[in-house]
C-alpha cells in the first residue's frame, strides 16, 4: 500500500492503523490504565508548556518518519511539538519528545522497533517508555547517545531535559495499584 492510500484509508476508518513501509497494521484499543498513565504525562506537559511555543498531543496524532526510502507512520501516546501545526496537517515529522505507554500487544514494538526508528527523527531529544504493570519508566536521550535511564521507584523523578520538566513517578502512578 502506498502512503497516500494509507492516508485515505486512515481518514475514513474507525480503526486506527500504523503504516510500516507499505504494510498496514491495525492498532488495538487502550486499557483504562494505559489511558490514565498517558493522561498523567499529557496533563503534566500541557500545564508546564502553557503559553510557550510547544504543545502537547495525545493518542490520535501521528508522527511520520522516513528510513532509507520507506515511510513509517505511528501514533505515539503522547508527543510534544515546538511549532504550531499547519492547517490540514495530518501528521508531524518533527516532535521534540515522545512518550509510549507499554501494553502487552505493543511492548516489544515500543521497546525495540520504535526506539530505533524514533531516534532517526532529527528533532527528537527524548523518548520515554512507561510500564503499566510495574513502576518503571525508561528514558532515552539524544544527548546521552540514546542510552537507557531506568527509573523503578515511586521516589524517583523523571527529568525531561527537552522541556525542562521534572515529573515524580509518584505522580505518574498515583492512581495505580502496581
Amino acid at each position: 500500500m502506498t502512503l497516500e492510500e494509507y492516508l485515505e484509508l486512515e481518514a475514513s476508518s474507525r480503526i486506527r492503523h500504523e503504516y510500516l513501509a507499505g504494510e498496514v497494521s491495525a492498532m488495538s484499543g487502550a486499557t483504562p490504565r494505559h489511558n490514565r498513565l498517558a493522561g498523567q504525562f499529557y496533563e503534566a506537559f500541557r500545564a508546564h508548556l502553557k503559553g510557550g511555543p510547544c504543545r502537547t498531543y495525545m493518542g490520535d496524532v501521528q508522527v511520520k518518519l522516513r528510513i532509507s526510502r520507506d515511510d513509517y507512520v505511528y501514533y505515539p501516546d503522547v508527543m510534544v511539538m515546538c511549532r504550531r501545526e499547519k492547517e490540514g496537517e495530518r501528521f508531524f515529522t518533527d516532535p521534540k519528545l515522545i512518550v509510549e505507554v507499554l501494553s502487552p500487544a505493543t511492548a516489544s514494538v515500543d521497546r525495540h522497533e520504535k526506539r530505533i526508528a524514533y531516534r532517526r527523527i532529527a528533532t527528537l531529544e527524548e523518548y520515554v517508555i512507561v510500564a503499566q504493570d510495574a513502576v518503571e519508566v525508561t528514558a532515552f536521550r539524544r544527548e546521552e547517545d540514546w542510552e537507557p535511564v531506568v527509573l523503578g521507584s515511586l521516589d524517583s523523578v523523571l527529568e525531561l531535559r527537552s522541556i525542562d520538566l521534572r515529573v515524580p513517578l509518584a505522580r505518574v502512578y498515583e492512581d495505580e495499584a502496581v
